[in-house]
């Protein structure tokens, strides 16, 4: 196995938090959080003036902050600066951390007709050279080339689906990215249910239906997976102990070579038919057993950084 990787101390510039992704995914609502948690927020930079604004932040005398930048297609023309001006910055030592939020073409659709707002890509890059009647683009349509442009900067960002996420839980998703060590891997554990779809930020996808489900156990219905009876329950099944280990085992064997591709995140999501019971559990249990692994030095987690848990089914009562 290749060497281990060592990752530097944090150096003494501006954090930096890149806002970006499809447009309705919730962009506002994640800077309005930001800067609600501290950050200096700019909204709608153009990429190819990101390089002089770091360095107005870096300028001697200039107080330390956490900076946030918005940053989407309304700058389509000069999108191919952004990336770059992200290498550029890296390469001297700037903490950068991408965040790129999207969702379901369904969830967006129906959140345009809600605010019965334009898409930005509606318009052709040249409505003079269209009619009248043919001068905008349809929205689905719009979303989709959206997604052709911004394609190269998703594959390099954490991604949080926001499809099915109420304001607070975006909110509180990006309390938990923004605090976790830069320059470590941050491990996050999602429970799901099926039937309202695989999360699009998984990275990877385990599926719990297989195992025997306390939904058929009168007592344990109303409950979830956190109570302690259906913990219980679960735990008392040879079948569930086994997914557990190997998906464990799974992780330890990869997790140095995800961090060895420099990501900056693994989401891991562990879906059952309803998303209140045995993935809730699972992930309850993988999240401690990953945190305990982390705290103890075990070798397979040295470049951890933050272990996070979610309940997407449960977190939106």
């Amino acid at each position: 196995m290749p060497d281990a990787l060592t990752f530097p101390p944090p150096p003494s510039h501006p954090e930096l938090v890149l806002i970006t992704g499809i447009s309705g995914s919730g962009k506002s609502v994640a800077l309005r959080a930001l800067e609600d948690a501290g950050f200096y927020c700019v909204d709608n930079l153009p990429p190819e003036l990101l390089g002089a604004f770091v360095a107005l932040e870096t300028e001697p005398g200039s107080p330390p902050r956490r900076v946030a930048i918005a940053m989407d297609v309304r700058a389509a023309h000069s999108l191919c600066h952004l990336g770059p001006g992200l290498a550029a910055l890296r390469s001297r030592g700037t903490p950068v951390q991408v965040i790129f939020l999207d969702a379901r073409t369904e969830a967006l659709v129906r959140r345009y007709a809600e605010t019965r707002r334009r898409h930005p890509l509606s318009r052709p890059a040249d409505p003079a050279a269209e009619d009248a009647d043919t001068a905008h683009r349809a929205l689905v349509d719009a979303i989709e080339l959206e997604r052709e442009l911004l394609a190269e900067l998703r594959e390099s960002a954490t991604v949080i689906d926001t499809s099915l996420l109420a304001a607070s839980q975006l909110r509180a998703r990006l309390r938990q990215l923004v605090d976790a060590p830069p320059g470590a891997l941050s491990l996050a554990f999602e429970s799901f249910a099926f039937k309202a779809g695989v999360p699009l930020d998984a990275d990877l996808v385990f599926d719990l239906r297989v195992l025997p489900n306390p939904h058929y156990e009168a007592g344990l219905r109303a409950l979830t997976g956190r109570d302690a009876p259906v913990a219980d329950w679960l735990q008392a099944q040879p079948e569930v102990l086994e997914m557990h280990e190997r998906i464990a085992d799974f992780l330890r064997r990869w997790l140095p070579d995800y961090a060895r591709d420099q990501r900056a995140s693994l989401t891991v999501a562990i879906g059952c038919t309803g998303g209140q019971h045995r993935s809730v559990h699972a992930a309850e249990q993988l999240a401690a057993r990953f945190r305990a692994a982390r705290a103890a030095g075990d070798p397979a987690c040295a470049h951890l950084g933050a272990v996070l848990l979610r309940h997407r089914e449960l977190d939106r009562r």
